[in-house]
């Protein structure tokens, strides 16, 4: 299975808790499917539970759709549509087109929070997007025939600090990202962190085995280890970071997240040269066993909310 189809798989995962963030997925698919007008909508996927997906989001914004299998030469692809005069009506009242529009533009008033664009922006990468397999190379693209959809996906991407690119392929408009750490922030963003902790440890293996060639041939058995323990400290301080939780630590454990994010790529023994007075080895990998303590009560914590909130 390809690094994308992981990406999408784990953004099927996805729940998506409001209405409003419900309305913008399904509107993705509108905007990044094959059409969109006022004869209706389709989406074509090699991807069954895309199709699926986009079904289940128009039928909870009360709208009806199908789904049927197509064979061609490729292989099987899955048509999401909705066809029904009474529905297209429906849909297009919900996303204020008249499916007459010129040239297709994205409203953003169909973004009610934040969150409403993480669904977005994952719902069409699951309809038109690409990321490379990390251990060959980082990219992550957005494929569209609409060219001021693209443009307009490249200025919502910029507004959340992702720094895009966008280029003309094949007659088809590419938005697309090459920095493995936005890379890394934008899949966290689209619900896909274990994608995400992917780049990030490829990333950083290749930094450190890269550095470590450089400086000498000595043995790198224990790297893949060094840099798995590395990543897993920063992802639980990014954890607490993001949840405001850092703050309630104690001063020297906050002390140690600020040294580790300063100083992502040093070893144990040279952090813990860079405390004041210098701490040893084995009382700073305590801290950090704390610190990952800490961010896993937290996830535990919000896991608890979340199935308390669905089964209500």
């Amino acid at each position: 299975m390809s690094f994308s189809q992981d990406v999408k798989n784990e953004i099927l995962r996805r729940k998506i808790q409001r209405p409003c963030c419900t309305q913008a997925a399904a509107y993705a698919v509108a905007c990044f499917g094959k059409y969109f007008d006022d004869h209706g909508v389709v989406l074509q996927t090699e991807h069954e539970g895309i199709a699926n997906l986009a079904r289940k989001l128009y039928e909870r914004c009360g709208i009806r759709g199908t789904v049927l299998p197509k064979e061609r030469s490729s292989g099987t692809v899955y048509e999401f549509s909705v066809k029904d005069p009474e529905e297209v009506r429906k849909m297009l009242e919900l996303f204020g087109h008249t499916g007459r529009e010129p040239a297709l533009r994205i409203r953003p008033d169909c973004f009610v929070c934040r969150d409403c664009v993480s669904h977005f922006l994952s719902t069409a990468f699951l309809c038109c997007g690409t990321a490379t397999d990390p251990e060959k190379g980082y990219t992550l693209e957005f494929l569209s025939t609409r060219y001021h959809v693209s443009r307009q996906l490249e200025a919502i991407l910029s507004e959340h600090d992702f720094r895009p690119h966008r280029t003309l392929r094949k007659g088809a408009n590419v938005v697309y990202i090459k920095a493995s750490d936005q890379i890394e922030d934008l899949l966290t963003f689209m619900g896909a962190g274990g994608a995400a902790m992917r780049v990030m440890e490829q990333r950083m293996y290749n930094d450190m085995r890269n550095r470590t060639n450089r400086l000498s041939n000595c043995e790198t058995a224990n790297l893949g280890k060094s840099v798995q323990a590395a990543v897993q400290v920063q992802m639980a301080i990014r954890t607490l970071e993001e949840a405001g939780a850092l703050e309630t630590l104690p001063e020297p454990l906050r002390e140690t997240a600020r040294l580790r994010m300063e100083y992502p790529d040093l070893t144990l023994a040279r952090l813990a040269e860079k405390f004041d007075p210098p701490v040893s080895k084995a009382g700073l990998s305590h801290r950090f066993k704390r610190i990952q303590e800490a961010a896993r009560r937290l996830e535990a914590a919000g896991k608890a909310a979340r199935q308390s909130t669905e089964k209500g």
